[in-house]
């Protein structure tokens, strides 16, 4: 049985054969030599997505593939060797900023990536700065392993891509110079952003990139949080943008999601969030006497949504009381979704920040949740007296069968 590892060193050296490059690759071959059979580039190549497009060492690095000995590859005219760490951004971009030879490989790949990372932190801090440690192409994309973020091993993967990220940014020594918060990736983790992708694996939920960019990468601004958010939360951004505290944040300079639902570490929303009085978020900027009406609206949502949270938990309670007894609650169930949907539609209307808009969907689910409540009491109701019913038919059969049973003796014994 040929082991993993042997096969993958035998499909590299078939990658990397004569046959697909048409002449001898001393690169590879020398390299292999020396080099460790899981660090070493010439064996990390063999997963690289530049070696599965038919591409080798040449096509980066320059020289003489098939000159032997390693100062005739530096005398090759179109010899590149290692670029240096402020070198990388332009010796990658050869390729991937040229539309014409990128269409032959993959067209489907943007050809802006370096104008992008020049206008990112990252690109400033190095094209203007000199910043010798800020990230380059390699150090999110690795060097000879690079992957699409497609492939489960590369290191932008989603699943991959926080720890990516936190390889610099959780580093407090390294980042201790920027002066920026280093508890990103841990708090991303605890997040419920961070639950669903790396605990879930539900490749839909946001990572790093998600919100900061890939090559452009910046930190989201007070003005474009919303924006950031409403890429996915757009109900809850289209509300809030009409809202009286769009105004008020603007002018006060807050960051707008960011102010209740924290930035890296947001946890999952829940009804306590709103109210007048501890743990809810708007006493952090509300008090009784502040002259407005803010603390007063938000106990007015919080009872309406409270109100209709209790009727659909009794609803649903005596709905599965039905159901256990067997009895058909099909249009029941269907109604029930509906209360299940007016709740959800209430939660979403208090980034609305208006009571009345709130408990226009809570009055329209507490209607459908008596409903419920009041069909499936019947129902039950319905259960009992059928199951009353039967009760007394079978006494009443069993009277009747008694009285059969003596008839037909006393007739036996008189014959």
């Amino acid at each position: 049985m040929i082991r993993s590892k042997h096969l993958a060193l035998l499909l590299g050296l078939l990658a990397l054969s004569p046959l697909v490059f048409g002449q001898e690759d001393n690169c590879v071959t020398c390299h292999r030599e020396f080099e460790d059979e899981q660090t070493g580039p010439s064996h990390m190549f063999v997963r690289d997505i530049h070696a599965q497009k038919g591409l080798g060492c040449a096509d980066c690095h320059g020289g003489d593939t098939a000159a032997e000995d390693m100062e005739d590859v530096r005398r090759a005219k179109n010899y590149r060797g290692v670029p240096t760490h402020r070198q990388v951004p332009d010796f990658c971009a050869r390729c991937h900023s040229d539309p014409a030879y990128m269409h032959e490989h993959n067209p489907s790949l943007p050809t802006d990536q370096l104008d992008k990372y020049k206008s990112s932190v990252h690109g400033q801090r190095m094209f203007r700065e000199r910043d010798a440690k800020v990230a380059d192409c390699i150090s999110c994309h690795s060097v000879h392993e690079i992957g699409s973020g497609l492939m489960p091993h590369s290191s932008t993967h989603p699943l991959n891509l926080p720890q990516t990220c936190g390889k610099c940014h959780a580093d407090a020594e390294y980042m201790a110079e920027y002066g920026i918060p280093t508890t990103q990736l841990d708090d991303y983790r605890q997040s419920v952003h961070g639950i669903a992708l790396l605990e879930r694996h539900d490749l839909g939920a946001p990572a790093c990139n998600d919100c900061h960019g890939n090559h452009g990468a910046a930190p989201p601004g007070v003005t474009s949080l919303a924006a950031v958010c409403g890429n996915c939360h757009v109900l809850e951004a289209g509300l809030f943008k009409g809202s009286p505290h769009q105004e008020a944040f603007s002018q006060n300079d807050l960051p707008m999601c960011e102010s209740c639902h924290s930035n890296h570490l947001i946890v999952e929303t829940s009804d306590i969030m709103v109210g007048s009085a501890e743990p809810a978020v708007c006493v952090q900027c509300h008090e009784p006497d502040d002259g407005n009406a803010g603390l007063q609206t938000a106990m007015s949502i919080s009872t309406a949504i409270k109100e209709l949270r209790l009727a659909q938990e009794e609803a649903g309670k005596i709905l599965a009381e039905a159901g256990a007894k067997g009895m058909m609650i099909t249009d029941e169930e269907f109604l029930y979704k509906e209360v299940n949907q007016a709740l959800i539609q209430a939660r979403t209307q208090v980034h609305a920040f208006n009571a009345d808009s709130v408990m226009a969907k809570t009055t329209e689910g507490l209607t459908k949740a008596e409903t419920v409540q009041t069909n499936a009491a019947s129902l039950i109701d319905e259960y009992y007296f059928r199951r009353k019913g039967l009760g007394l038919a079978t006494v009443f059969i069993t009277i009747l069968a008694v009285a059969l049973y003596l008839k037909i003796r006393r007739l036996e014994k008189n014959q």
